[in-house]
């Protein structure tokens, strides 16, 4: 069992910085364009991921910023900015896995204009995977882009993975955990499950956790405790459980509750929970990200149907 560990959230990153001495386009008459300029990235990878190049769809030397740095415009009546990365996500473990990776589209200071967040599913072991993440439509007064980050990877084995969307899985079932809510050091994150499959899906009590670190080993030092009033009332987590059948095409709810109140000692992060929906049942990882400060307390809702 590997003890608490604090885990480090500023982003490794990959950056990428467009100059103004791109190559040169000729005219080619009226209304013709000059094709995007696309910088190649040399950088070494995170955690497997590697950004390739970035593409600024206008290379427009500003004023207003530093010599030598170019700005990406708009896109002529579409609003968006046309900026875009091209990244290769390699797999050089022993098993598929699947990768969640938060890109990151930076100024020369460090402000995040714009952030993505891609699913790579199924990389082969020795394998790689290539795509592109675009920055879409930028905030009116953005700033300039300039860099491109690998602000956070996460990966889980592809046999676990969650799916919100797509083929239902052999299991029947779907499983995935949504972005969460926090008010006052209190964090919230519900936890979904939508019975895909032909036949009729029971529950009965609380999804099972094992809380994981970073290599995917179980934490410990942490309380499991059942019902959302352990750690706080009105959440719509509380309630004792009770059995219920869903029908296919039905959906149930349940949620992790915590408080990341950091008093002595060392904080605690959680960046990976499996969670099993009954027992027996197929292993689904997630990746909520606890941090769960110094009070070693975590709660769990049961079971409940959902609201159509």
């Amino acid at each position: 069992m590997r003890r608490p560990h604090t885990r480090l959230l500023a982003p490794a990153a990959v950056l990428v910085l467009a100059t103004a001495c791109g190559a040169e386009h000729a005219d080619d008459g009226p209304g013709s364009a000059a094709p995007p300029p696309r910088t190649t990235v040399t950088d070494p990878p995170v955690d497997g991921v590697r950004i390739t190049s970035v593409t600024l769809p206008t290379a427009s030397p500003s004023p207003s910023v530093t010599p030598g740095r170019v700005r990406a415009d708009p896109l002529p009546g579409t609003g968006d900015s046309g900026i875009l990365a091209a990244y290769r996500v390699r797999n050089d473990g022993d098993a598929a896995m699947t990768y969640t990776v938060l890109f990151a589209f930076t100024t020369d200071t460090g402000a995040v204009m714009a952030s993505k967040r891609v699913t790579v599913t199924g990389v082969a072991p020795g394998h790689s995977t290539t795509g592109t993440v675009e920055a879409g439509a930028l905030a009116p007064g953005a700033s300039p882009v300039t860099r491109v980050e690998v602000a956070e990877v996460t990966k889980v084995p592809a046999d676990e993975a969650p799916s919100r969307t797509g083929p239902c899985p052999v299991s029947g079932v779907r499983l995935w955990a949504d972005d969460g809510d926090a008010a006052m050091g209190l964090r919230v994150v519900g936890l979904h499950l939508e019975n895909c499959g032909k036949r009729d899906y029971a529950l009965d009590g609380y999804p099972k956790l094992t809380l994981l670190d970073d290599a995917r080993e179980p934490v410990d030092g942490v309380r499991v405790l059942r019902g959302g009033t352990a750690i706080a009332t009105g959440t719509g987590l509380d309630g004792p459980p009770a059995p219920l059948v869903l029908k296919p095409g039905e959906s149930a709810r349940s949620g992790l509750i915590w408080r990341n109140t950091t008093l002595s000692g060392t904080a605690i992060n959680v960046p990976y929970v499996r969670v099993l929906a009954r027992p027996g049942a197929a292993p689904v990882m997630l990746t909520p990200g606890l941090d769960l400060g110094t009070t070693g307390k975590l709660g769990v809702g049961a079971w409940k149907r959902a609201e159509r």
